[in-house]
């Protein structure tokens, strides 16, 4: 994942550090939990491959998916500030995870303010994709939605180098969609299809294809910014 160009370069020294924070690696399921829902976890961790999701489930079972994770993504720091844990991490796929522990966060601070601070800008990240997502939830309607999401995820696949002539291995169902979109399921699979009817993209088989990007980020209200390099942890 290192000679990825979506990545920033780390010294020897950090390496070193990051090593000496890492305690293992995780291998989770498709549809298995890596972070249970209002148990406090001990360990943080990094998605290494796979896919996943962060989510947050209602007492009567309804679930909003919060946001996908895919390699590179640092996960549970939001729980540090707060009492147990506030939200799950499922795998959407077969997904393999850095492990570190979360007792040893601040020494990591003291001793690499760099690595501090690239912590820090990655929690910042997350936080303005959240914002993201509540425009999309609070503003765009459902054919906008579901463009949005299926290019955000595709692109974002893409700088990662997932995509294969053309195509991203794509572990959702529409009840993902509908659930982190905020739509019903009817309206979701009704959607889904009308958008595929216009020939924008294709969904076979767990595969996603998009076929016009320009009129799907037309549709969605999005756009690229400048991407910056980001932190590994």
């Amino acid at each position: 994942m290192r000679s990825n160009a979506a990545f920033l370069p780390v010294s020897e020294d950090e390496l070193r550090a990051i090593e000496s924070f890492r305690v293992g690696t995780r291998t989770v399921a498709p549809g298995e939990a890596l972070i249970v829902e209002h148990v406090r976890s001990p360990q943080l961790f990094t998605l290494y491959a796979g896919w996943a999701f962060r989510f947050k489930t209602l007492s009567d079972g309804r679930r909003q998916i919060l946001n996908f994770l895919l390699p590179g993504d640092f996960i549970g720091l939001q729980d540090e500030f707060a009492e147990g844990q506030t939200h799950g991490v499922e795998a959407a796929s077969e997904a393999t995870f850095c492990v570190f522990e979360r007792d040893r966060l601040w020494d990591l601070f003291h001793a690499q303010p760099k690595l501090g601070y690239d912590i820090t800008w990655l929690a910042a990240r997350g936080e303005k994709m959240l914002d993201d997502n509540l425009v999309t939830a609070g503003r765009r309607n459902a054919g906008e939605r579901v463009a949005m999401l299926l290019m955000h995820l595709y692109r974002r696949a893409e700088r990662l180098g997932m995509v294969r002539d053309g195509w991203v291995d794509f572990p959702f169902n529409q009840q993902h969609i509908a659930d982190a979109l905020g739509l019903s399921l009817v309206h979701t699979n009704k959607t889904l299809r009308r958008l595929q009817a216009m020939g924008l993209h294709k969904l076979e088989a767990g595969w996603l294809r998009i076929l016009e990007p320009h009129v799907l980020e037309s549709l969605g209200d999005y756009f690229e910014r400048p991407l910056r390099r980001v932190p590994l942890i």
